[in-house]
């Protein structure tokens, strides 16, 4: 062991409309696990009928978001053409490379109905090598996700390789994120599949390492980690893996532009703010940027 794990107990952010996250990633202590710079949970929340909830268009450019539900729907649009109900169990990629835009609401079908919101959303920093890829949106289904049994435990391979699992999801550099379930008094170890790796607590608290680790903590393993979690006598307990190769160069992050050199998230936000950067087919609606601008 190298030493005790970093814990992340992040913040509380609200993205307007009563809509609040916790947000771990970034943190002053640390930018980002593996390629990850940027972690969400948001929910469990019952969403209303007259709630305002609703993501409206916003761009993206030197990244990818990760979305993952565990319980709800939300609908994904953007500047490609893609129209995407988001469903618990599925992993939907998107990259935006050189810029997409995007908006995320409630689907129709539930137009009048309240039901509950629960789950992640992460950004992966994209390779320098990549930074400007042609932007896509992939979706690939819960039925598609390697799930399995390792002790009384239930592991979803979202993303990489784990207990001789790998994901169908396609990523450009080396990735992990599991979703794992604890029945009650069980325990599983999680060797170190990749060189950062962190556990994440989702609705209860566990032992990390022997040690009390507090539901909707982050806890960053050191270099080379095994992690070894056992959930309490009591109740059972949900927790997500995250991690890969570390990123290859220091990252920029301002509003949702990530990138390695800050004259291009000044020329991202121009282009938002000439509107030149696409737009949701049949969306009008677009969120404005900050007031506060980015300085180099």
């Amino acid at each position: 062991m190298t030493g005790a794990p970093l814990r992340l107990s992040g913040h509380a952010k609200d993205l307007g409309g009563g809509f609040t996250v916790r947000r771990l990633l970034p943190a002053v202590q640390r930018q980002a696990v593996g390629p990850f710079l940027f972690f969400d949970h948001f929910g469990p929340v019952t969403v209303l009928p007259d709630a305002q909830h609703d993501v409206r268009p916003h761009p993206h450019i030197g990244l990818a978001t990760v979305t993952y539900l565990f319980s709800g729907a939300i609908l994904h649009r953007d500047s490609l053409g893609s129209v995407q109900q988001i469903e618990p169990g599925a992993i939907n990629w998107m990259t935006a490379g050189r810029g997409i835009v995007h908006s995320e609401r409630r689907p129709p079908s539930l137009a009048d109905k309240p039901y509950v919101n629960h789950g992640i959303q992460l950004w992966a920093a994209l390779p320098l090598a990549h930074e400007e890829a042609e932007p896509s949106f992939v979706h690939t289904p819960a039925t598609a996700i390697p799930q399995l049994r390792v002790g009384d435990a239930t592991v979803r391979v979202l993303i990489g390789e784990a207990f001789g699992h790998t994901s169908p999801v396609a990523t450009v550099s080396r990735t992990l994120y599991l979703d794992v379930q604890l029945p009650a008094g069980a325990a599983l170890e999680i060797p170190a599949l990749v060189p950062e790796m962190a556990v994440y607590a989702v609705d209860a608290p566990v032992q990390l390492n022997g040690e009390p680790l507090a539901a909707q903590v982050l806890a960053v393993a050191g270099g080379g980690d095994a992690l070894h979690l056992a959930a309490s006598g009591e109740s059972a307990a949900r927790l997500v893996v995250i991690g890969g190769e570390p990123l290859d160069a220091p990252r920029h992050i301002w509003w949702n532009f990530v990138s390695s050199c800050k004259d291009r998230i000044i020329q991202a936000a121009t282009d938002w703010e000439n509107q030149s950067m696409g737009q949701v087919p049949g969306e009008s609606e677009r969120i404005p940027l900050p007031e506060r601008r980015f300085k180099v």
